[in-house]
């Protein structure tokens, strides 16, 4: 029999949780709050958080400065395009390990998911020196190659959970109705895992989209995402508080929105299976 939860309790975690969740989002208020200061209130100490004068003048000037939609265009291409071969690559690979698995296959799942744990920086030269001599620096085609491989691991080891859970008498099925692997995948396989992939395609453009370090060391005009764009204002003479805020808020605008409208899915997803 459950036990019951009382009131008091439910009150207690119900502050908690939205307690937790303010200090959380509090960075990325404040954040958004100085973009709306001018360059003297943003450096007031004790600071201002409501009762300033409100100004959308560092908006105008960002835009002024750097051509905001250029930045905005390549940063979708590179998430979107990274993301559509990652999944290409990890949904086969995902199902062989699911549905044909060897006798290492959770260690390759580990080996995989152990190379996350490289610190860049320990890539950073061979990877610069073969992106100078194949002359892919600045490149929308290299910049989406080398985001689909970092977060392939990650790709791969969430479908293939959401995989194993789906019975495999199904798939078995479909097989002897005459179903060659294509059709495998694309119609018996993806329908049912609609969720997890979902959840797993919204993770990765949010891991691409917030990519900087190799963004900022790849790029420089052509191909360069809104990570360079907010780090061009970091200048030698300081750094201009209210119009970076600015800069920062039109950067993480777009995958705000993605994230809100797109919650419910993240959760169904990444929760699919966990209930049996």
């Amino acid at each position: 029999m459950a036990r019951a939860i009382s009131t008091r309790r439910k009150v207690f975690f119900s502050v908690l949780a939205w307690a937790t969740g303010f200090i959380m989002f509090f960075p990325i208020l404040w954040t958004i709050l100085t973009s709306f200061k001018t360059e003297g209130d943003a450096i007031t100490l004790p600071p201002k958080f409501l009762f300033f004068n409100w100004t959308l003048e560092n908006y105008g000037v960002v835009q002024e400065r750097s051509d905001y939609l250029l930045f905005a265009f390549n940063s979708i291409v590179l998430a979107l395009g990274s993301t559509l071969f990652a999944l290409i690559l990890a949904v086969p690979a995902a199902w062989a390990m699911a549905f044909a698995p060897g006798k290492r296959t959770k260690d390759l799942l580990m080996w995989m998911l152990s190379t996350k744990m490289m610190p860049p920086v320990g890539a950073l030269i061979p990877i610069y020196l073969i992106f100078l001599n194949l002359h892919l620096l600045d490149s929308r085609g290299g910049i989406i190659t080398v985001l689909m491989l970092l977060n392939l691991p990650i790709v791969i080891w969430m479908l293939y959970t959401y995989f194993k859970e789906i019975p495999g008498e199904i798939l078995e099925a479909s097989r002897m109705d005459g179903a060659s692997i294509g059709k495998e995948l694309l119609y018996v396989l993806a329908p049912m895992a609609i969720p997890g992939i979902a959840s797993t395609l919204l993770l990765n453009i949010i891991l691409a989209w917030n990519e900087a370090f190799w963004t900022l060391n790849l790029t420089t005009k052509d191909a360069a995402p809104l990570t360079q764009f907010i780090a061009s204002y970091s200048s030698p003479e300081g750094l201009f508080w209210a119009k970076l805020s600015a800069a920062s808020t039109m950067a993480i605008a777009p995958i705000l929105v993605l994230g809100w409208f797109a919650q419910k899915q993240l959760v169904r997803g990444l929760t699919f299976g966990a209930v049996k």
